[in-house]
Formats: structure tokens, C-alpha cells, sequence
């Protein structure tokens, strides 16, 4: 935990949301039971990936199965402090795409995110928090993809705006676009 907690800690964040967010995951390392575990059933850390093509003109997404939106990458931590190998292997899983590479390999994002009740393989999962951290990822979108059928049913390259354009998740919506906002004042 100590490597998460200094790379949270020299995370640079691009406006209030990601100040607050940074702020309130460095405190979960401190006071909370198991956040890295789903032990932890109020919350824990998760990892996504905003996966670009090399002209970053495109979002690798999958249609995800519970929430029936386009959604990014990403999966549960646990135990897991390497948050950055959770991000490439959630990745690689449920897209099929094998060679990914960290544009960078410091933290990209970070999000405090609210997950409905919902109901998982059969089980009822209460509502909960997600302490995600989000890693841009590269990936050549010639490559063949795959979805992962448990969790989605389809995975595609799609514009950076039609990325931001979640009418089902609003909050989401806000989350990816300040993502295309970075990529576009990046690279």
C-alpha cells in the first residue's frame, strides 16, 4: 500500500473533483479496513484504463452487461496494490487486446464513483463506492478484440465525443469527458 499511497501522492490532479478525490483516497489508505479488498463492502480501490489508439483519436470501450452502457475498462483491486497491473490485466480481459502499453506509467485520474445496487452472477451486491485510480493505456486498434461474455457482450473503438456522450450514466459522461480533456491538452 505504500507505493499506492505515494503515487496518489504525486499525482498532479487537473481540477476540484480530482483534488477532493485524491484527498479522500489517500485517507482510505489510512482509515479504512481492507480497501483494497471487496472485504471492505462499503469501499474499495478499483483500476480503469481510457485505452487510446496511437493518434489518440479513439476509446477502446465495452458494452457493459449490468449497467447496458459503453463504459471503460477496469476492476476491482483485490488485494491487489499494483494498481496499474490491475488496470492491464482488467484490460486485456475484457477486450481481448493483448498489447497494451502505459502511455505513461503514473496514475491519469482519479474518481470517488457511486455503484448502484445491483445484482452480480446471481448475488445481490449492496450499494457501494469505487476509489478508483485510471491509467491511460495504448493499444493498436487494428488489433483483433473480444468481449468478455460475464461481463460484456461487446467491445469497440469509438470517438473520443461519442465516449463522453453517456446518456445512461450521466456521472460517467463528466468523468470521460474531463478524460478527453486531458488527452486532447497532453498529447
Amino acid at each position: 500500500m505504500n507505493e499506492l499511497r505515494r503515487a496518489l501522492e504525486a499525482f498532479t490532479p487537473c481540477n476540484e473533483q480530482e483534488r477532493r478525490d485524491r484527498e479522500l483516497l489517500i485517507a482510505a489508505l489510512d482509515r479504512l479496513d481492507a480497501p483494497l479488498t471487496r472485504e471492505n463492502p462499503f469501499a474499495h480501490f478499483t483500476a480503469s484504463s481510457w485505452i487510446v489508439n496511437p493518434v489518440r483519436t479513439h476509446v477502446l470501450m465495452a458494452w457493459h452487461n449490468i449497467y447496458r452502457t459503453w463504459a471503460w475498462t477496469g476492476g476491482h483491486a483485490d488485494g491487489e496494490s499494483d494498481l496499474l497491473a490491475v488496470a492491464l490485466r482488467e484490460a486485456r480481459e475484457e477486450t481481448g487486446i493483448q498489447r497494451l502499453l502505459p502511455v505513461r506509467p503514473d496514475i491519469y485520474s482519479v474518481e470517488i464513483l457511486p455503484v448502484n445496487a445491483h445484482v452480480k452472477r446471481g448475488q445481490f451486491v449492496s450499494a457501494h463506492l469505487h476509489l478508483n485510480v485510471t491509467y491511460l493505456l495504448e493499444a493498436d486498434d487494428a488489433q483483433p478484440l473480444r468481449p468478455k461474455p460475464d461481463e460484456n457482450s461487446a467491445v469497440a473503438w469509438r470517438t473520443l465525443d461519442e465516449a463522453a456522450d453517456n446518456k445512461e450514466e450521466p456521472f460517467m459522461a463528466v468523468i470521460y469527458r474531463k478524460l478527453n480533456k486531458k488527452i486532447r491538452g497532453a498529447d
